[in-house]
This record gives C-alpha cells, sequence and structure tokens, in this order.
C-alpha cells in the first residue's frame, strides 16, 4: 500500500545534526509515511547513518548518489517518492511530533492543494515563532498570492520545509527544482506550484525547528554581479507569476507592491543574537521531567494526564493567540456549562481571582458572553454563552479534547477499551457516592 505522505531529507555531509532531525520524524504522531533520506555524495559518516536508519525501520528509504547539489537531489527524491502528500525537511533542522499529523489534516479537512505553517526560528539557544498569515480557513490562489506580495522575500513562502504539497499535482506538471540556481530554487519552485494549485490553508501553528545560520548570497560565495543577475532573473519570474494570477486591471492596481520584489532584502538574512520574542530552546513547548513520567501511583498518573491534555491543547492555543491556561478554561466552560464563580473555579483548578482574570480575558477577546443570575436564595449563578465568533476555537479546542482522548487510548484494543470503559465507569460511580 502506498504511503500517505513521503517525507523527503536531502543530506550533504550532515553527520552532526542527522540523528536529530531524522528521530524527529520517526517519532511523529503520523504514522503512514515514507522517510527518503537523500545522501548527496556525503563525505563525513551522514551516508552510514542513512543506511543504519533504514535497517532498523521500513519506512525509511536511502538514495546514495554522486553530489550534483540539493536541487538535483529534491528531484531524484521526488521522482521515487510514493506518497499522495510531499513534505520536505533540511538536515539540520526538526519538526515537532505533531507537525505531519496538523498539515495532513489541514489539507484533508479543507480540501486544498498546499499547506504552509508557522515555524520557529532557532539562534543558538534562543527560539522564536514566526508566521504571516492570520486567516482562518481556506484560501483561493488570488487571496494566497496577495498575502505573499505583502511580504515577498520572507521566508514563510519562499522555502518547501513549511508546507504540504499535493503529489499528483507535481507529477502532472512535471514540477521540478532548477539545479542550475544555487540560490531560492525553492521559491521559483513554490511560484510554480502556486500556479497549478487552486485551495491553500494557513497552518497558525509552528510545527518546524529552522536552525538560523549565515545564509546570505555573499556567504554562499556568489560575487556581487552574479547576484544581481540572479535577483533580476527571479523578479522576472516572480513578475510573470502575478500577470498569470492576476487580470491585467488587477495586476496594474498592483504593480507597484510587486516591483517591491526587487527592494525587499530577505528578511531572514541576517543572524541576530536572537530574534525578537524568543524563548530558551526547550521552553517553546509543553515539558515533562523525567522523574514525574517514571513515577508511579494516582498524583503521578493524574498529573501525567494533564500535560497531556497540555499537549494537545497547546496548539489550538497557539493557533488563536490564547495562554493555555485560557484554552484550557474556555474547553471546561464550554463542557460544563454554568455555575457559581466557586463551582466553576474548582472545575478549572483555579482561585476564584485567578477565574475572573481568565474570564475577563476571553470575554475581551469575543469568545464568551458572562451574565449573572439568582436562583431562589442561593448563591449567583454564572451563565456562560459563546457567541458566534467563537465557533472556530471551540472547534478547535474541542479537537484537541479527542485527539487527547485517543492518544491515550491508543494502545489498547477494542476488547481493552470496553473493558476500561466498564472499569471507569464503577471506579466514577463509587468517587460520585463518597462526594455527594
Amino acid at each position: 500500500m502506498e504511503p500517505c505522505v513521503t517525507i523527503i531529507v536531502p543530506i550533504y555531509n550532515a553527520e552532526a545534526t542527522l540523528r536529530r532531525c531524522v528521530e524527529s520524524v520517526l517519532g511523529q504522531e503520523f504514522a503512514d509515511f515514507e522517510l527518503i533520506l537523500a545522501d548527496d555524495g556525503s563525505k563525513d559518516g551522514s551516508g552510514a547513518l542513512c543506511d543504519a536508519f533504514a535497517q532498523s525501520d521500513s519506512r525509511v528509504r536511502v538514495i546514495h548518489k554522486e553530489n550534483s547539489g540539493v536541487s538535483d537531489t529534491r528531484n531524484q527524491a521526488m521522482d521515487q517518492a510514493r506518497g499522495r502528500y510531499l513534505q520536505f525537511l533540511d538536515a539540520d533542522d526538526w519538526i515537532t511530533p505533531n507537525a505531519t499529523k496538523l498539515l495532513v489534516r489541514a489539507a484533508e479537512e479543507h480540501g486544498c492543494d498546499m499547506v504552509v505553517s508557522d515555524f520557529y526560528r532557532v539562534v543558538g539557544k534562543r527560539v522564536s515563532p514566526k508566521g504571516d498569515i492570520d486567516e482562518d480557513g481556506p484560501l483561493t490562489r488570488e487571496r494566497y498570492a496577495a498575502h505573499m506580495m505583502e511580504d515577498p522575500a520572507d521566508f514563510y513562502y519562499g522555502v518547501l520545509w513549511n508546507k504540504l504539497y499535493r503529489r499528483d499535482i507535481i507529477q502532472e506538471h512535471g514540477l521540478r527544482m532548477d539545479p542550475k540556481i544555487s540560490w531560492c530554487e525553492d521559491f521559483l519552485f513554490n511560484l510554480e506550484y502556486i500556479r497549478h494549485a487552486e485551495t491553500f490553508f494557513a497552518l497558525q501553528v509552528p510545527i518546524y525547528y529552522y536552525v538560523k545560520t549565515e545564509g546570505s548570497l555573499a556567504s554562499q560565495g556568489l560575487s556581487i554581479s552574479k547576484t544581481i543577475r540572479t535577483k533580476l532573473m527571479l523578479f522576472e519570474y516572480y513578475d510573470q507569476f502575478y500577470k498569470t494570477v492576476l487580470d491585467e486591471t488587477e495586476y496594474e492596481k498592483r504593480r507597484l507592491k510587486v516591483y517591491r520584489f526587487l527592494i525587499d532584502a530577505a528578511q531572514d538574512g541576517a543572524t541576530l543574537p536572537w530574534p525578537l520574542g524568543s524563548t530558551r530552546l526547550g521552553e517553546e513547548r509543553t515539558q515533562v521531567h523525567s522523574s514525574a513520567l517514571a513515577g508511579e501511583g494516582f498524583l503521578y498518573e493524574t498529573f501525567r494526564e494533564r500535560k497531556l491534555m497540555d499537549y494537545y491543547l497547546e496548539p489550538a492555543a497557539q493557533k488563536n493567540g490564547l495562554s493555555l491556561s485560557e484554552a484550557d478554561l474556555l474547553l471546561r466552560l464550554h463542557r460544563s456549562g454554568s455555575g457559581t464563580r466557586k463551582e466553576l473555579a474548582d472545575f478549572a483548578g483555579l482561585t476564584k481571582s485567578g477565574l475572573s482574570i481568565l474570564l475577563q480575558r476571553l470575554s475581551a477577546k469575543g469568545l464568551i458572553a458572562t451574565a449573572e443570575a439568582r436562583a431562589g436564595g442561593s448563591e449567583k449563578q454564572l451563565q456562560i454563552s459563546f457567541p458566534a465568533t467563537a465557533e472556530a476555537v471551540l472547534a478547535d479546542v474541542e479537537k484537541a479534547y479527542e485527539d487527547f482522548e485517543t492518544a491515550r487510548l491508543s494502545g489498547l484494543t477494542e476488547e481493552e477499551r470496553a473493558r476500561y470503559a466498564q472499569l471507569t465507569s464503577r471506579i466514577q460511580d463509587d468517587i460520585r457516592s463518597i462526594l455527594q
């Protein structure tokens, strides 16, 4: 059976970082993929490391070839790909455990031809999220191109590694990298692909760790004259792309923005001590220390379940500009409905003042509406309602909860799940009888 996704990693003398890259792929929650490690004539131990991975995991395929550059290496890997979708990594980078799952889910739920995601920029021990499109829902080709026009030299649009492609579109139109170009060949490939794609989706969750290194044209040894010629050639492609995507009237209205490409420097070309808004690497995602993972007993079990819920809720929070605490409370409110402030605070594991602060934040973001009512002589009940503007966010946090439940029971057979449900129900009955 053909895999759903082919993941391609071109490799040249990447022994120092290759293990981290490959292990991040093999550790994906989404398992229906093949991994093609394309060794471009490496002179270090990269080739042997590729073969070792292939021997230990049947999903790994290795290409050994003479050195011909990254474009030709990617082309040869695409020629051998069998997946419905293509995903690319660079050998010095790595991906989050849910990366492929989120890309495929977005492509299939929205029926789109390309998914583009946010990513993390890594500079030394610092990391910062990077994205560009904040629209939710599918985008037309024209709408996606309009976003790209606002920041044409941004890596977000130019690179391959934060995107998911449909292989049938690539095959049907014979799309390949141009081996004659040693800079921005990814960008040209993307322009050609976009011309043949119709529907796009921006995944507003960082799933890729891009290790920032010196990457300017000068550092690649290109002369000033060759740099100028390369940029002019790229602009000709870029200009022609918009003449194809836009009608004549629309092109004339936006021509100045198109020409901005000539003066818009590649924003990721300069290395900063650390990106603005960065955090220490390792602190950007939910972590669980080893003793808590290994501990036995109810307290450790409840702690790990909470961390697992945080793990799946975190992407939904990131996508919607929420803190993890805000996303968690939104989910709990959606499931619990109304109650006194004390009851809701208890259910959410918060103090009453902490609950009030988060309620104010969610209300200010238009995700909830609150009203207080007194039932008889009892304490005031806090009535929670959800405006239509909250529907997409609620869908995201509920999907996170579904993923949590699926992951929690993923190692059980159907029979074991049924038995577990029966035992859990009996335990809950015991707990309810004691707490009444």
